[in-house]
């Protein structure tokens, strides 16, 4: 029966050749021929059942032009490609195994430098964000990211220009472990995973993200001090580095209230807080446009407290970071977050582009950074204090344009999911 269905499966093998050669001189239309290769039409498996290789496709190629118009089946091609590459073992997904036997004929049927071998396992998924190629392509051709290298891309320039780094992404991989069974991890876990990291490897510096400027009152106006800072204070080793302290200092907008809610320890009128390594500070008001705009924090510090500080045994429940207003640079600062609002947007009822998250990329301009962190370049990571980890941007940050990209930030949801 099958016989009689490919009534040239026999055919002398020098006509074959002849009208592959035809195949491959552009003689026959699209469809017209296809070269197969004669395996086994009784195999239990269909992939063997003497399966095409080789097919009239008149497309342009994006490498090669128009210059072919006949191109080989995936299945042919792939063990071709690995053998040449010199590849040892090619990981598969779990819907490459029927191929199994099909990629190792070619392999012993054809001269090649190696011997790889084909192993499939289950594909991983993790929640809040897509996985396959197609689906990030569209990403990409439609605008919704800003190319493939984007930090909210599960791609590995993505995660790169995000600042994961290779130690992360290992630990993450061997906790999960290889299984033959689908499944899918939480976001969270990948952010524990590089949390853990740089918690380990990335310097602490002080950073102020949405400024607002702090006025010294009773500091001499020109004045200014210097106080050693640790890189890493987990890491003595690390060294450490001088940071300047004037009149004017930046810092977050969030760290001022004028009625402060409860369980809020930073400056509000009447208020001590901790400026981190210098002295103590007492909040006396602010200054605010007609709009209610917060424009200006005054306070006064109390010389007796310098490195923080208090000979008199009182209690400070507070400290906030800030950076010197006359000796810092600006930044831009990305803070990204999820690319989906739905944990599971690759559920094949649905369509994925209906998810995409609107805050997934906040832009903060006019940052305030240390003066030192001009001088550094990608892929160096940072911890800002109290704001989560930093990475340099390799791709837009250059002299005179500083750009960080946020890493993960400190708060840790997957140990307080568990």
């Amino acid at each position: 029966m099958f016989v009689s269905l490919l009534p040239n499966r026999n055919r002398p093998k020098e006509e074959s050749l002849d009208l592959f050669r035809r195949m491959k001189a552009g003689e026959f239309e699209d469809g017209k021929m296809t070269l197969r290769a004669k395996i086994d039409l009784t195999s239990g498996n269909f992939n063997m059942r003497d399966p095409v290789i080789y097919r009239i496709n008149r497309i342009t190629h994006h490498r090669t032009g128009d210059t072919w118009c006949i191109y080989p089946m995936y299945d042919f091609a792939h063990p071709i490609e690995d053998a040449l590459e010199g590849i040892t073992h090619s990981l598969c997904s779990l819907e490459f195994e029927a191929h199994r036997p099909l990629y190792d004929w070619v392999i012993e049927n054809v001269t090649l430098p190696s011997k790889p071998r084909q192993i499939e396992f289950a594909r991983l998924g993790i929640n809040h964000t897509v996985l396959s190629k197609r689906k990030l392509r569209r990403l990409v051709e439609e605008g919704f990211v800003n190319g493939w290298d984007d930090p909210r891309m599960p791609t590995l320039c993505g995660l790169r220009r995000r600042g994961y780094t290779p130690m992360s992404i290992r630990n993450f991989c061997e906790r999960i472990g290889v299984s033959k069974s689908n499944s899918t991890v939480d976001y969270a876990f990948l952010e524990h995973c590089l949390r853990e990291d740089l918690n380990e490897s990335a310097e602490r510096t002080m950073a102020v993200i949405d400024p607002v400027k702090l006025i010294i009152t009773n500091y001499p106006e020109g004045q200014s001090e210097e106080f050693e800072i640790e890189n890493h204070p987990n890491h003595p080793e690390n060294g450490t580095r001088k940071i300047t302290f004037s009149r004017e200092c930046y810092i977050e907008k969030s760290d001022y209230m004028d009625e402060p809610v409860k369980g809020y320890f930073r400056l509000y009128p009447g208020n001590e807080v901790r400026l981190k390594t210098t002295y103590i500070v007492k909040c006396t008001g602010c200054k605010r446009d007609e709009d209610g705009n917060l424009i200006e924090v005054y306070a006064e510090y109390d010389p007796a407290t310098r490195g923080g500080n208090t000979p008199d045994g009182r209690k400070i429940k507070g400290t906030i970071h800030w950076v010197d207003a006359a000796n810092c640079e600006t930044a831009e600062v990305r803070l990204y977050d999820n690319l989906f609002t739905d944990p599971e947007p690759d559920v094949s009822d649905k369509n994925f582009l209906d998810f995409i998250n609107p805050n997934s990329l906040i832009i903060m301009t006019n940052c305030k950074v240390e003066k030192s962190m001009a001088s550094q370049k990608a892929p160096k990571s940072f911890q800002f204090m109290r704001h989560g980890y930093f990475c340099i941007d390799n791709r837009d940050s250059k002299d005179g344009h500083l750009v960080f990209n946020r890493s993960v930030s400190l708060k840790d949801g997957f140990k307080t999911k568990k």
